[in-house]
């Protein structure tokens, strides 16, 4: 179970002036596998935040910007351990080979049009965060691209983040670049790049393809020597550039 630390609120000054610029000088740890592909107990900061410290601190100046500009950032997903990421994986797998009775390979493609697989979620750093705004009434799934653009709900909120996001440290991880590949558009879905950037150079150097080959959950048996230097590639390197 992950243990988390809750933190109280803390004053701010001018939130105007309040940046957090990627230059800053960073004496980078070492992560290790177990940490980068979500198996290990980290603390996490912030009731209903659930963020590394950094990122929650930066995340919490974020949110009372936003406030004050007339929104209220409401938190969907931020960290996700292994466990929670392989359920979401098997739930759609099963849903999408017995009940709609797709080929294991369709489930697939389909399911990493949105979700990742097990152990390669950016979810699993304590970084990453899907926002939506909490002020408009909003029916059915939230995480929608539809409803962040032109006359969608969340369309005012979205140009907000596009303006103010990385003065805070977040930037959007799947941009609506036509000749990205990958994960579809997550206009929803940020990341706070002091600390992801130098978690993925480091997760980029351990043996994903063969971490990914030994994992038992429902459908890994299908993944191929090709499908697994395609998703790595596309879905975990074909992002904003900006966190790379």
């Amino acid at each position: 179970m992950q243990r988390r630390s809750f933190i109280k609120k803390v004053g701010i000054g001018s939130l105007a002036m309040t940046t957090f610029p990627l230059t800053t000088i960073h004496n980078d740890p070492e992560y290790s596998i177990v940490e980068l592909t979500g198996k290990a107990t980290i603390d996490l900061y912030g009731e209903g935040i659930n963020l590394r410290k950094e990122a929650h601190d930066a995340f919490v100046l974020m949110k009372k910007a936003a406030y004050s500009a007339g929104f209220d950032i409401k938190m969907i997903s931020s960290y996700r351990d292994f466990y929670r990421q392989e359920a979401i994986w098997e739930r759609k797998y099963i849903s999408y080979t017995e009940e709609e009775g797709m080929l294991p390979i369709d489930a697939i493609a389909k399911i990493i049009e949105y979700s990742t697989i097990p152990g390669t979620s950016r979810h699993h750093w304590g970084t990453d965060i899907d926002i939506i705004d909490g002020y408009p009434k909003v029916n059915g799934d939230v995480l929608v691209p539809e409803k962040f653009e032109e006359g969608g709900p969340f369309e005012p909120f979205k140009n907000w983040l596009d303006k103010n996001a990385e003065k805070f440290g977040f930037y959007l991880v799947y941009t609506d670049d036509y000749f990205r590949k990958g994960f579809k558009y997550e206009p929803w879905h940020y990341s706070y790049a002091p600390l992801s950037k130098p978690m993925l150079t480091q997760f980029r150097k351990k043996n994903i393809f063969r971490m990914i080959q030994n994992e038992t959950f429902e459908g890994a048996e299908h993944f191929t020597t090709s499908f697994l230097k395609n998703y790595i590639h596309n879905n975990i390197l074909d992002i904003n550039p900006d966190l790379l």
